[in-house]
């Protein structure tokens, strides 16, 4: 079992950055590719990002790709992602995710752990 708490949401300006944070209980972290979804409102969750288990493989949905980094902390249980010159399109509930399988992150239905979501609002 794994379970996933996002923190570091919240209210900021267009062009700021932001780094979310989600902290994973759970002996077998380590073991376990890591991403995050986001899902603004009206539409479908999104794939934005994973990071295998070693955090040596990184992958970026092209429609964020230069402005997010992914990374994770195994010491710490944690997983971070770094959001740069933020717009309002970026507003959404973004979730952290993980699954044994990093094939599987790309895809909403097949993961295995989700975290509850946190709020981010990009205000122009």
């Amino acid at each position: 079992q794994v379970q996933l708490v996002e923190s570091g949401g919240g209210l900021v300006q267009a062009g700021d950055s932001l780094r979310l944070s989600c902290a994973a209980s759970g002996r077998t972290f380590s073991r376990y590719a890591m991403g995050w979804f986001r899902q603004a409102p009206g539409k479908k969750r999104e794939f934005l990002t994973a990071i295998n288990w070693s955090g040596d493989n990184t992958y970026y949905a092209d429609s964020v790709k230069g402005r997010i980094t992914i990374s994770r902390d195994t010491a710490k249980n944690t997983v971070y992602l770094q959001m740069n010159s933020m717009k309002s399109d970026d507003t959404a509930v973004y979730y952290c995710v993980a699954d044994q399988n990093i094939g599987d992150l790309s895809a909403a239905s097949r993961i295995d752990y989700w975290g509850q979501g946190i709020q981010v609002t990009v205000s122009s």
